[in-house]
């Protein structure tokens, strides 16, 4: 099981990145595929899920209606489309991959190595 970020990167307050997490080694449309996120000091935190089995996605409340999570079943791939940047939203982004869907870190098993995003104000 492989999970791969890129994307990340350093952005002005109010400006967009998209992420994207490369998975292989497990079969796509049967997992949940979570974003989440770890800024310095503080816990790893859910962002964003999306579960192709169970039709659904998940935000955390601090991301609503900013942040986008997609996926293409055909690249294996899972995407967080970030708008509205905050210096906030600053932390090491990892993506990972579960059998049940939520914002729950002990759902998922398989993470990657992560990916800097950074919001200068």
């Amino acid at each position: 099981v492989q999970l791969v970020e890129s994307g990340g990167g350093l952005v002005q307050a109010g400006g967009s990145l998209r992420l994207s997490c490369v998975t292989s080694g497990f079969s796509f449309d049967d997992y949940a595929i979570a974003w989440f996120r770890q800024a310095p000091g503080k816990d790893r935190e859910g962002v964003s899920c999306i579960s192709r089995s169970y039709d659904n996605t998940y935000y955390s409340e601090s991301v609503k209606g900013r942040f986008t999570i997609s996926s293409d079943s055909a690249k294996k791939t899972v995407y967080l489309q970030m708008n509205s940047l905050k210096p906030e939203d600053t932390a090491v982004y990892y993506c990972a991959a579960g059998v049940l869907p939520g914002l729950y870190e002990m759902l998922y098993h398989h993470w990657g190595q992560g990916t800097q995003v950074t919001v200068s104000s």
